[in-house]
C-alpha cells in the first residue's frame, strides 16, 4: 500500500467512523435510531440520574433515558422504550439507584392488565423515592447520636445511674427474696389449678360453662335477629298497606270516614256542653240536678224505718214519703 496522502485520509476518516461508533454505543446513543416509543415522567428532583441511564420494567431493561429537562418547576424525564415493551397507561415509574456508586436508572411497573398500552406521548404516573444522599444523612445523624450516647454513657456517669440500683439491691436483698418466692409458689399453685386463678384457667366445668353462654348468647342473637327480620317484614306490609294496620294507614276512604266520625263527635259534644238535647239537658239542667237529689233524700228517709217493718208497712212509708 503506497503511504499517500489520500490513503492516510481515507484511514483518518475510517477511523473517525469506528470511533463514533463506539462512542454512539457506548453512551446509548444507537436506541435514537431503533423503532420504539417516547413516554415521559414528572419528578421533584432527578437524583443524579442521566441521560443514557437504564430504563427497566421489573428489573428488566427496556429502554434509556433520553433527555432530562425543567417545566412547570418539576423535572422531566423523557424515555425511549422498545416497541415491545409491555408499558400501560397506568405503569409507575420511579428513579431508583443499583448501587452505593449512583448508578441511578427508571424503574417502570406492570400497572394494571384492563389499563391500554402506552403510546407515544404518554406521560406515565410518577413515585417518588428516598434521596441516596439523604439517606446518607440521616445515617450520618444516627452516628453522631450513637457516638454522642456512648460518651455520656462511660466512666463516671455509668457509676452514677447503676450504684443507686446497685445499694437498692443489697439493702433489700431479703425482701426481694421472699417476693421472688411467693411468685413462684404462686405460679406453681396456678400450674396445679389451685386458687381462683388456677381454676379459671384449668376448671373444665368453667370451661364448659363459659362454652354454653356464649353458646346462649348466640341463639339469643339469633332469635333477635329472626324477631328483628319478622318486625321488617310486618312493617313492610304496613307500608305496603296489608292487614288491618295497613288498611288503617293507606286506606283513604278509611281515613275520610274516620275524620267525619271525629267531626260528628265533636259537634255531639259542642251541643251537649251547650245544654242542647236530651243528654244535654241532662248534664247542665240545674232544676233537674235539684231535683234528683231531692228525691234521692226522699229515698234516704224512706230507707231509714224499714229495717223494722214488714212488707206492707214498707210501702206504705214509701208511698207517704214519695208522694
Amino acid at each position: 500500500m503506497k503511504n499517500t496522502l489520500e490513503t492516510r485520509l481515507g484511514l483518518f476518516v475510517a477511523l473517525i467512523v469506528v470511533a463514533a461508533f463506539f462512542i454512539t454505543f457506548i453512551v446509548g446513543g444507537l436506541e435514537r435510531f431503533k423503532a420504539g416509543l417516547r413516554v415521559n415522567a414528572l419528578f421533584n428532583t432527578a437524583q443524579e440520574l442521566k441521560i443514557g441511564d437504564r430504563v427497566k420494567l421489573a428489573g428488566v431493561e427496556v429502554g434509556k433515558v433520553e433527555s432530562i429537562s425543567l417545566t412547570n418547576n418539576r423535572v422531566m424525564v423523557t424515555m425511549k422504550l422498545r416497541a415491545n415493551a409491555p408499558v400501560k397507561t397506568d405503569s409507575v415509574a420511579a428513579i431508583k439507584f443499583a448501587g452505593l456508586m449512583g448508578q441511578n436508572f427508571v424503574s417502570l411497573d406492570f400497572g394494571s392488565g384492563r389499563a391500554p398500552n402506552a403510546t407515544d406521548g404518554t406521560t406515565l404516573t410518577s413515585a417518588e423515592q428516598a434521596d441516596l444522599s439523604v439517606i446518607m444523612q440521616k445515617l450520618d445523624n444516627v452516628a453522631s447520636g450513637v457516638e454522642n450516647l456512648t460518651k455520656s454513657l462511660t466512666g463516671d456517669t455509668i457509676e452514677n445511674l447503676v450504684g443507686p440500683l446497685t445499694d437498692f439491691i443489697k439493702q433489700n436483698t431479703g425482701p426481694l427474696t421472699a417476693t421472688i418466692a411467693n411468685m413462684r409458689a404462686m405460679s406453681v399453685q396456678i400450674a396445679e389449678g389451685k386458687g381462683t386463678v388456677g381454676k379459671l384457667i384449668f376448671d373444665e366445668s368453667f370451661y364448659n360453662t363459659a362454652l354454653a353462654t356464649v353458646s346462649n348468647l348466640q341463639s339469643t342473637s339469633d332469635e333477635i335477629k329472626v324477631a328483628l327480620g319478622d318486625a321488617r317484614k310486618v312493617m313492610e306490609g304496613v307500608n305496603k298497606g296489608e292487614g288491618s294496620i295497613g288498611r288503617m294507614l293507606k286506606d283513604e276512604q278509611l281515613y275520610n270516614e274516620a275524620a267525619a266520625s271525629m267531626t260528628q263527635l265533636k259537634e255531639i259534644l259542642q251541643k251537649i256542653n251547650q245544654g242542647d238535647g236530651t243528654i244535654g239537658k241532662l248534664v247542665n239542667d240545674q232544676e233537674f240536678y235539684k231535683n234528683a237529689k231531692l228525691t234521692l233524700q226522699k229515698v234516704d228517709k224512706a230507707t231509714e224505718g224499714l229495717e223494722d217493718q214488714g212488707p206492707l208497712s214498707v210501702l206504705g212509708i214509701l208511698a207517704n214519703n214519695l208522694f
